[in-house]
């Protein structure tokens, strides 16, 4: 794997070393990117909470929820591999989208036409201004590589950061041997 151009469909691979720890050793989707704003979702910090626990008048449904950055936390967002089966959701890749009308969710869920490998929901989201992420990647704290939607949509944890850093090319083959504070090493 190489780091590529950003755009929409792809995942952003934090550097090892990264002190802010809302991204440490995280892997983040995004979602939208123009010239105005860059949005995506940390898919490998899980949380032991479920989906329909959090909001209210859910159907139950025990799908994991995730951190997906530290902007407006309070707030919740999905991907999904459905289409046009929710409407209003927006297109990332072929065969993965982001949001859509929630109604639409639970009536789909009540009828029991998703199924959790299908949606993936997080709190919060990662947001950068116009400008901001660029000046990231310039400092190289990001890797930007393809992303993948079934991967995306997995029960990912923290070994998604290394199992993705040991498929890049030697050049980052030390990252996944690092340890998670080098100074106590």
């Amino acid at each position: 794997m190489k780091s590529i151009q950003l755009k929409r469909g792809n995942f952003l691979v934090s550097e090892p070393n990264m002190q802010d720890f809302n991204f440490k050793r995280s892997v983040i989707l995004i979602t939208e990117h123009n010239p105005d704003e860059s949005i995506g979702f940390v898919i490998n910090q899980p949380t032991d909470l479920i989906i329909s626990n959090i909001l209210e008048d859910f159907p139950t449904f025990n799908a994991k929820l995730f951190i997906g950055g530290p902007v407006e936390k309070n707030s919740v967002h999905f991907i999904h591999s459905l289409g046009n089966k929710i409407d209003k959701s927006m297109r990332i890749m072929d065969d993965l989208y982001w949001s859509g009308n929630i109604e639409t969710v639970k009536r789909l869920i009540e009828k029991g036409e998703i199924q959790e490998s299908e949606i993936k929901f997080f709190m919060g989201y990662s947001g950068w201004s116009s400008g901001q992420l660029e000046y990231e990647l310039s400092e190289q704290a990001w890797l930007v590589i393809e992303a993948n939607s079934s991967i995306a949509l997995e029960n990912n944890d923290n070994k998604l950061w290394q199992n993705i850093i040991k498929k890049m090319d030697k050049d980052y083959a030390i990252w996944h041997t690092m340890p998670d504070n080098p100074e106590l090493n």
